[in-house]
């Protein structure tokens, strides 16, 4: 796959058309395998927030997502939640999907959370997690273990 189809991509979203589901899972997966060049990436973001994103692109995003992320299995605990904030509200308020995660393990639900550091607010979850002294890099059979004994993990 070369940078053709994500140039296309670009163009269609610079022209106020929408990308099918596969046309996005298609480019997405094009960047997250690193076929994309910094600048192209982030010619498709602005393309893609200038026309405003459709349900369909972004359902197509995360499909290329997820079938590039690594699964967690952990067999005593069937269902799981996530509580990942999106980060940069403007109001300068603390991470509360990291505050949220604890409780709820606290209480006996299961959590499988993942964040990044901070971008364009105070801190971000890695930064709230690595500050308490938890590791962020730990290996999948580490975050499991972790799930198994806290009913938390963090990748």
């Amino acid at each position: 796959m070369t940078g053709e189809l994500l140039v296309r991509a670009i163009h269609r979203a610079l022209g106020g058309d929408d990308l099918t589901r596969a046309e996005m899972a298609e480019v997405i997966g094009q960047i997250m395998d690193g076929g994309a060049t910094p600048a192209q990436i982030g010619g498709l973001l602005i393309a893609l927030r200038a026309k405003g994103e459709s349900v369909d692109e972004i359902v197509g995003a995360a499909s290329a997502m997820r079938t590039r992320a690594t699964p967690l299995e952990c067999p005593r605990h069937d269902h799981s939640i996530d509580t990942c904030g999106t980060g940069g509200d403007g109001a300068g308020t603390f991470n509360v999907s990291t505050l949220a995660a604890v409780l709820i393990a606290a209480c006996g639900g299961v959590v499988a959370k993942h964040g990044n550091r901070a971008l364009s607010s105070r801190c971000g979850s890695a930064d709230v997690l690595e500050r308490l002294g938890i590791a962020i890099d730990a290996e999948p059979e580490q975050i499991t273990r972790c799930i198994e004994v806290a009913n938390i993990g963090f990748a």
